[in-house]
C-alpha cells in the first residue's frame, strides 16, 4: 500500500474543505454554507476579494491532483470548487440577508441544473472541469443578483 505524502494529505485537506467533502449527503451544499459563513465573517470587501481569489487559485492548483489521489473524475469529496463558486457568487452582494439567501439559492440552482455553457465546462478534463462549472454557476449568480440590485433598493 502506497504511503500518502504530506503534500497529498494537505491537498486532500484543502480540497475537501477540511473534511466537509466526506459528508455522506450534500457535501457541495455544506461547502456553500461555509462560504456564506466566511462572507458574513469577513466584513472588509478587499479582504473578501483577496480570500476569494486565493480560494479560486487553490481550487485550480489542487483539483487535478485531488482527482488523481481519489482516482475519480470530479470526485464528490472535492468541494473547494463549490466553496469557491459560492464565494464568487457573493463577491458584490450587499451584507443583506435577502441578497445572501438569494445568492445561495441561485448558486445551488445554477450548479445543479448546469445551464449552458456550464454543462460543457463540466466535461473538461482536470481542474478546468472540476472548478470551471462551479465558477460559471457563481458568475451567473453574481450577474443575476447585480441585475436585481438595479431594481431593488
Amino acid at each position: 500500500m502506497k504511503k500518502t505524502s504530506l503534500l497529498d494529505k494537505l491537498c486532500i485537506a484543502i480540497t475537501t474543505l477540511f473534511g466537509i467533502g466526506y459528508a455522506p449527503l450534500f457535501s457541495g451544499t455544506l461547502a456553500s454554507v461555509v462560504a456564506v459563513i466566511v462572507f458574513l465573517l469577513i466584513k472588509t470587501r478587499l479582504y473578501f476579494l483577496i480570500f476569494t481569489a486565493i480560494s479560486i487559485l487553490l481550487s485550480f492548483l489542487l483539483a487535478s491532483r485531488a482527482e488523481k489521489i481519489f482516482k475519480e473524475k470530479d470526485c464528490k469529496k472535492i468541494v473547494i470548487d463549490d466553496f469557491s463558486g459560492m464565494l464568487l457568487a457573493l463577491l458584490l452582494v450587499p451584507y443583506d440577508i435577502r441578497f445572501v439567501v438569494c445568492a445561495f439559492i441561485l448558486f445551488r440552482v445554477f450548479d445543479a441544473f448546469k445551464i449552458p455553457p456550464i454543462d460543457k465546462i463540466e466535461r473538461l478534463n482536470g481542474a478546468a472541469g472540476v472548478v470551471g462549472d462551479d465558477l460559471m454557476a457563481g458568475f451567473y449568480s453574481l450577474v443575476a443578483l447585480q441585475i436585481v440590485r438595479l431594481f431593488v433598493r
